[in-house]
């Protein structure tokens, strides 16, 4: 199976250069040949996952002198294989039709296979040179797309910011399989998997790659990248990137912290739980309260993105916690969350992008407030966009709601962790999603309410048409698989317990033995279980029995009585709410404390006849504090650096001479 999926990911690579040298022609065959090679990865991937094939590895003989590209085929890397090429797929179906209004298509196309490629080739590495490459690569060809709208000076910041972001995680990445390689210089993942590790040596590694896959994941507070380079791509472009690549980043932290890292005895300590729990909560909670606060449909539906990556963090910590504290059942509870959330999110973020593309296409605006009314023309689209709002809001029976419930569980189980400070920490995380995913159902209602419902706010909105045929297809193929993986959690709980089991040497009780097929059962069936097609059936038959009392014995009288008009009797649609006035209360509460918000109120005088108005202003302080401060220290330095420049052959052999030394020291001292 593997020397297959090489010849995928060979076929998206010449895919790109034909895209390069075909010029605008390629827009007809790129998206199609790329969903067709999506598709046959896909299959692969999933074989592998259900073990109809088993785990594979090869070697190529080029790469670095005596160590060659190393790859492997196993259960980890065909579940995020799932995860990359269904994306891939979809993107592809949706690019057939939404590429037509690409502006400058040939910044797209060549980059477009390439970047599925550069995903694949990440989970498929085997040592720790192929592994960097692919994901350096990966960032460049998702860079390439990024800056692809390069005359707007916005796009040409995001990704300026996209590109030293990158690259300072690659670097960190590279910090991180150099210590786990050691003296020895062996960098292949077998050979670091077999070593036992010093505990420091472990740290420092798990450290770097909470940094480095952290920040291309979008953790707090290194996710500033993220707002601002996923509205500058192709809408399918920022559902790849945000759906898809960002787990490819959990990959990475979930390939080293629970598999490179050792197992037993030299496994990683529980103690590095801490920093993942308190990063994940913090993200959760944060990422979404930033959201209400957009009016960019697709940076709201980014920091969203972080929210729901803070969810997985903090279900990977407390995986973390309960495996190193000997409690596997409830380690594969968490971490089996973590996996079923990676999966959920890249569905309905892919949707929910795929929307604001189209609504972005049928409109030229992604500003929320001058949305309205779309449900009208274009319902095809808000009943697609709706259930992905739904989903994203952990509304039962869809699929965002039981990966949330079961990183609940997990918080419920942490009680019998030995540690006393866990008893304090992971309560305190817990009130952090438990509110993270209040404020996403209310940012939801926010975005579907005033995009979607009411009259249209502008010309533009009351001009809006439906999307094509092509991007309805993948709305729709992404809108089923969110009601279908909802309602078989348990079959999917079940096909990821082998993986599961490898990863934590602990699994979920039989899911098959329960009262139904479909229920999933974390501990026990007396403490917890959730059946989505039992509660799908309550819904449908108690909404049906409602309907029906109120058709059978209400009053067909007719009375005639003023028409509600919600207290407005203007007729006009700048009566409606907005979504600023909807995300008042919230801004109220947190804004003035994190993001230094106030009210300038312009309120004429009595005897003036100008329009009053409010602004209302607001800081980014993690980028004002943090970002800005180190920014200008980088220059400060650059200045004083520049001076070397100046220097006479004498003070370089100087500089030379001393560097060497440095180097011969610390090579010393480290094989002392």
């Amino acid at each position: 199976m593997l020397p297959f999926m090489l010849q995928g990911i060979g076929a998206l690579l010449v895919l790109a250069v034909a895209a390069a040298a075909s010029g605008r022609k390629g827009s007809g065959f790129v998206y199609p040949l790329a969903l067709l090679a999506c598709l046959a990865l896909l299959g692969a991937d999933a074989m592998s996952l259900v073990g109809v094939m088993p785990a594979e590895k090869c070697a190529l003989p080029f790469g670095l002198p005596h160590v060659g590209v190393h790859l492997r085929l196993d259960l980890l890397s065909a579940a995020f294989g799932v995860v990359v090429n269904l994306g891939g797929a979809l993107a592809s179906l949706y690019g057939i039709g939404y590429g037509r209004g690409e502006r400058e298509p040939m910044r797209v196309l060549p980059f477009f296979p390439a970047f599925i490629a550069g995903m694949n080739l990440v989970l498929l590495a085997d040592d720790a040179f192929t592994f960097l490459v692919a994901w350096e690569f990966m960032s460049l060809t998702s860079w390439a797309m990024v800056v692809s709208n390069h005359r707007e000076a916005a796009n040409r910041a995001a990704a300026y910011i996209y590109l030293l972001m990158a690259n300072a995680g690659t670097a960190a990445l590279l910090f991180a399989f150099g210590v786990l390689a050691g003296a020895g210089g062996d960098y292949g993942f077998d050979a670091i998997r077999a070593a036992a590790h010093p505990g420091w040596v472990v740290g420092v590694a798990v450290a770097m790659v909470l940094i480095g896959a952290g920040s291309k994941a979008g953790v707090m507070p290194l996710h500033v990248w993220l707002p601002q380079a996923h509205p500058a791509a192709p809408s399918h472009v920022s559902g790849l990137m945000s759906g898809v690549m960002t787990k490819v980043a959990i990959y990475a932290l979930i390939r080293v912290i629970f598999d490179l890292c050792g197992s037993g005895a030299h496994a990683v300590a529980w103690g590095w739980s801490v920093p993942m729990l308190v990063l994940g909560g913090v993200t959760a909670a944060f990422g979404i309260l930033y959201a209400l606060m957009q009016r960019d449909i697709k940076k709201l539906l980014a920091y969203s993105t972080v929210e729901n990556i803070g969810f997985i963090l903090a279900a990977l910590g407390l995986a973390l916690a309960f495996r190193a504290s000997a409690m596997p059942v409830a380690a594969a509870v968490a971490m089996t969350a973590a996996l079923l959330h990676v999966f959920n999110h890249s569905l309905f973020k892919n949707l929910l992008f795929m929307g604001a593309g189209a609504v972005d296409h049928a409109m030229g605006t992604r500003d929320i407030e001058k949305m309205g009314g779309l449900i009208h023309r274009m319902p095809a689209t808000a009943v697609m966009v709706l259930v992905a709002c739904a989903a994203a809001a952990a509304l039962p029976p869809l699929n965002g709601f039981v990966s949330e419930w079961m990183i609940f569980q997990s918080v419920l189980a942490s009680p019998a962790l030995p540690q006393s400070i866990m008893h304090f920490l992971v309560p305190a995380v817990g009130i952090l999603l438990v509110l993270a995913a209040a404020l996403a159902a209310s940012g939801f209602v926010r975005f579907f309410g005033i995009a979607f419902l009411g009259r249209a706010r502008s010309a533009e909105a009351g001009h809006a048409h439906e999307a094509d045929g092509f991007s309805r297809a993948a709305m729709g193929g992404l809108a089923v698989l969110c009601v279908v993986a909802g309602l078989v959690a348990a079959p999917l709980a079940t096909v990821l317990a082998p993986l599961v089991q490898t990863l934590t040497g602990g699994a979920l009780p039989d899911q098959q033995t329960g009262p139904a097929l479909l229920s999933l059962t974390p501990f026990d069936a007396a403490r917890s279980s959730y059946n989505a097609p039992l509660l799908l059936f309550f819904i449908l038959s108690s909404g049906s029995l409602t309907a029906w009392i109120i058709h059978m014995f209400a009053s067909r009288r007719t009375r005639p009585a003023p028409i509600w008009d919600c207290g407005f009797p203007y007729a006009n649609p700048i009566a409606q709410y907005t979504a600023s006035s909807f995300a008042q209360p919230i801004r109220r509460i947190f804004g003035s404390v994190l993001f230094r918000a106030r009210e300038d109120i312009d309120m004429p005088a009595p005897d003036e006849m100008r329009a009053a108005s409010i602004k209302v202003p607001m800081v980014d302080l993690l980028w004002n504090r943090l970002y800005v401060p180190v920014t200008k220290a980088v220059w400060i330095v650059a200045d004083k650096v520049n001076a070397v420049q100046g220097f006479s052959i004498r003070r370089y052999l100087v500089l030379m001479f001393a560097a060497l030394i440095i180097l011969l020291v610390v090579v010393a001292l480290w094989h002392s």
